[in-house]
């Protein structure tokens, strides 16, 4: 198959626009004639379920949570960029689609990166009106502060709470139309296949997480809304329930998956303190705002923080990147605490540490300000570590948060199966190879409030969508009957060894050698430990219980499946592309002073693959991307 990112002609600044004018549309009448399943009630579900539905589509939204309300996108802390211009800074449209196309290193579809950047304003706009409660001045008028990577206030902020409050407001929006009979809810379903008709996706298998019992479920379109999947390196930022099962099986059915290796590192996380640990507690990005970052400028340095010197302290972001200091971009950031720790200069336990300090900013604002804007982070990490940083420094140190690879999509938010959309973080298509802070909930709220419900209309009106008959019935049961077939197996292995043990050796080997830095060696090596560590897995695991009653090891079980057959392809992925770009850093592929280097003439292209039967013998298919507004250039932040 040839990729066709479908992108329209014209000028990029026009493009959208005359995209919205030019497509084919569906009449009110004839959009109550139309299903779409939503699967995830996130920032991305939320939206787009109650968009479509407010449109006149029937929507049945699925969820793996008790309530959308729980979904992860309330963890994200910091705020949502949007490019208003409200503190006069010199902020545009342009600004913003040029600092996220260079903060993705050059590896991210322009056309995509610019529409998002134009809805971006509306995005705001429409928040407001929900009654989203943004951060506002003295005055009244809404407050802005910076992010990583960017040397303009654009970021819309409720606290430390953002994510949550924006959900709020979607899950208001989605309320109102379960009320209005327009979207059916499911909540404790977990999809677990995709069904394809013909060429085209029709529908979905579920199993009911309570009660174990697997169905279809038919529709002539399939929304994917699932998040990420950094959960395979086991210790993440992300909530634990996180997986990649949808998009996985879904990528299984013809799905290609896009840039699987760009995964981010945040830098602004609290340290892990045990093997037992479960997972990472992310610090907004945002306390880099006002916050310094600092390690002792001697090795082995075992002082408390106030008892070293200004003298003997080394702001080493402000040394090396003097234009943006404590604001470089997430992944040089990481790797930049990751190099003052190995040179034996990191602090607290285990020295895997960096002091995030606010003892300047106390003294030139206020404590009252610095409450104003971070006092439920600063609460967090005081509940969690039992250390007050109101007093003395935050620690904090890298951990995997967010992933920049998914299923590809083309302009219109399809993937490679007609009629699977592909919107969130479950796609790949915004942020290349690193994404700006600030940016995740811009992109899942533009694909649900703005992109999909229009690209929808477009698929249907321009589609033949028969009704289901013989062959799409053997399909649906034949679907549900392989779903039935994978727990069952899981349950009979009885073998002697507990999912998580796996897990947690898999997300280890994975941290060391698909994590931070990554070579040719090292990849290869986990590749085969990974096939190793899976047939084991297969033979020895122990998942207690039935597959036909509420069984959260055995849910868990399949999930850790997928991530066997995940983490294979993503060290694939970053075997293949022998260049250094974003979070992808390629340890043969650096500057003499230990920045990454890219490689334009060979890998300036999306790397999406194609499930073949097995990961092993995946197809890798190239999208050239073309830079015809934004110049390839060397990414600097000095």
């Amino acid at each position: 198959m040839t990729l066709d990112a479908r992108i329209p002609p014209g000028d990029i600044k026009d493009k959208w626009t005359r995209f919205q004018s030019e497509m084919k549309l569906v009449n009110p009448a004839n959009k109550r004639k139309y299903s779409v399943i939503v699967v995830g009630a996130g920032l991305a579900g939320a939206s787009a379920a109650a968009t479509l539905a407010e449109l006149g589509y029937h929507v049945e939204c699925f969820v793996f949570h008790d309530s959308p309300r729980r979904a992860h996108s309330i963890a994200a802390q910091g705020g949502i960029n949007a490019a208003k211009n409200y503190q006069n800074d010199g902020d545009s449209v342009w600004r913003l689609f040029y600092d996220t196309v260079k903060g993705g290193d050059f590896r991210a579809r322009e056309a995509n990166v610019y529409r998002l950047a134009e809805i971006s304003t509306s995005i705001i706009d429409h928040c407001v009106a929900l009654g989203v409660p943004f951060a506002r001045e003295y005055g009244g008028t809404l407050a802005n502060r910076s992010f990583g990577g960017v040397q303009v206030s654009r970021t819309f902020y409720a606290r430390g709470q953002t994510g949550q409050q924006l959900l709020l407001g979607a899950y208001a929006t989605l309320s109102r139309q379960i009320g209005l009979g327009q979207v059916r809810m499911h909540t404790r379903s977990e999809m677990t296949d995709v069904v394809v008709v013909d060429g085209r996706a029709r529908g979905i298998v579920t199993r009911n997480l309570v009660t174990g019992e697997i169905s279809s479920h038919r529709a002539d379109a399939v929304v994917i809304a699932t998040g990420g999947y950094s959960n395979v390196f086991f210790l993440s930022t992300n909530a634990k329930g996180s997986n990649t099962s949808a998009i996985w099986r879904a990528h299984k059915r013809g799905a290609y998956f896009g840039n699987p290796c760009y995964t981010q590192i945040h830098p602004t996380c609290i340290p892990a303190v045990g093997e037992q640990q479960a997972k990472l507690t992310l610090m907004s990005e945002s306390l880099r705002n006002d916050g310094r970052i600092w390690v002792p400028k001697s090795k082995g340095d075992k002082r408390a923080a106030s008892s070293i010197p200004e003298s003997e302290r080394d702001y080493y972001l402000e040394r090396k990147y003097p234009s943006f200091g404590n604001l470089a971009p997430r992944d040089i950031a990481s790797r930049s605490a990751k190099e003052v720790c190995d040179d034996g200069r990191g602090v607290g336990p285990g020295e895997r540490g960096v002091y995030l300090d606010f003892r300047d900013a106390i003294a030139r604002l206020g404590r009252p300000v610095i409450e104003e804007r971070y006092g439920n982070l600063f609460d967090m990490y005081a509940k969690i570590t039992g250390e007050d940083p109101y007093n003395t420094p935050m620690r904090i140190y890298p951990a995997p948060h967010y992933t920049m690879g998914g299923l590809w999509v083309d302009y219109n938010l399809m993937s490679t199966v007609p009629g699977l959309f592909v919107i969130g973080e479950a796609n790949f298509s915004d942020h290349g190879a690193n994404r700006l802070g600030a940016s995740a909930l811009m992109q899942g709220l533009a694909d649900g409030y703005f992109i999909l419900p229009s690209t929808i209309g477009n698929y249907f009106a321009s589609s033949k969508l028969p009704a289901l008959g013989a062959d799409g019935e053997k399909a649906l049961a034949s679907a549900a009957d392989e779903s039935r077939a994978l727990f069952t197996k899981l349950v009979n292995i009885k073998g002697k060894r507990a999912v998580d043990s796996y897990h947690r050796e898999l997300g280890t080997l994975m941290w060391d050698r698909c994590g931070m830095g990554r070579n040719a060696p090292g990849l290869n090596d986990a590749i085969q430990r990974i096939g190793a560590l899976r047939e084991e897995f297969w033979t020895n695991v122990n998942v207690p219980g039935s597959s036909n009653d509420l069984n959260m090891s055995l849910e868990y079980a399949a999930r850790v499946a997928d991530y066997f057959e995940l983490a294979e392809l993503m060290c694939m992925d970053a075997l293949h592309r022998e260049e250094s770009c974003g979070g992808h850093f390629r340890e043969e592929s650096q500057t003499p002073d230990g920045e990454a280097r890219r490689d334009d003439q060979q890998f300036c292209y999306v790397g999406a693959w194609e499930y073949t039967g097995k990961v092993s013998a995946s197809r890798l298919h190239k999208e050239p991307l073309s830079f015809d507004n934004v110049h390839l250039v060397e990414r600097s932040y000095k």
